[in-house]
């Protein structure tokens, strides 16, 4: 009897083991879709207040989650504006004045561009798989797919801004349909989903990308992939100051 109690409770730990493993390599393959080895993209970002409305169209090259640069295309107010995040690293070049700018820590908490999202969204995109626990709660359908609900709980040592994470990754393709962002208080923070599934860059993936914040009624941002082109041709040698004012 005692080997067979043994036994079970060896084997519940294993499972618990494997499906933290299993956690964890889902929402390393969603991120690693989303974002590819490399990539080019043509986006247009709207702002939505509840008094007004604005859109900024952009062009972006990323290089895994640690290198991105993103150059501003319109309104003609911001045009030729370009933000670098390379590593833990974030600059912007300002064409109109001359000047280039790191962002220092101070700032990571702020709106991107007068957006829902902040600087450290776009310093911190890697932390999602490194910095938490994985942990498979649920199943949901979302879109008519079925989705792997995933709690995500920053590990002791991480030194990140969430309490706690929500993903909803499809079974069958590894998109993130749905996250939720908590505070340390547990309390819902923003909601983001994916919608409009069509085939772009050669993949069936989703093109719109909602972001709304809990706690501000009538606001959210709403990214529209207007192209993108896959395992586009960069290293990290693109990725300079130099380059940020060279780039249209």
């Amino acid at each position: 009897m005692k080997t067979k109690i043994i036994c079970i409770a060896l084997l519940f730990l294993t499972v618990n083991f494997v499906h933290a493993q299993d956690a964890k390599e889902i929402v390393s393959k969603a991120y690693e879709k989303s974002n590819g080895k490399s990539s080019y993209t043509e986006m247009t970002m709207k702002i939505v207040r509840p008094t007004y409305e604005r859109s900024i169209s952009m062009k972006t090259w990323s290089l895994g989650t640690d290198y991105s640069m993103v150059y501003i295309t319109a309104p003609a107010k911001e045009k030729g504006q370009v933000h670098m995040k390379r590593l833990k690293e974030m600059w912007n070049w300002q064409p109109t004045i001359n000047r280039m700018i790191k962002l220092p820590p101070s700032m990571m908490m702020q709106s991107w561009m007068g957006s829902d999202f902040t600087n450290d969204d776009l310093i911190n995109q890697s932390s999602i798989v490194n910095a938490y626990t994985h942990k498979i709660i649920g199943n949901e359908k979302l879109l008519d797919k079925d989705c792997y609900k995933i709690e995500l709980i920053p590990l002791a040592t991480a030194n990140v801004v969430w309490g706690k994470v929500l993903l909803w990754i499809t079974k069958d393709g590894f998109d993130i349909l749905k996250s939720e962002y908590y505070d340390e208080d547990d309390y819902l923070s923003k909601t983001e989903t994916a919608t409009d599934y069509k085939t772009i860059g050669g993949k069936n993936i989703p093109t719109v990308f909602t972001t709304v914040p809990a706690d501000k009624k009538g606001q959210k941002t709403i990214l529209i992939m207007d192209n993108i082109i896959f395992d586009y041709k960069l290293d990290e040698t693109f990725f300079t100051q130099q380059n940020m004012k060279k780039i249209k």
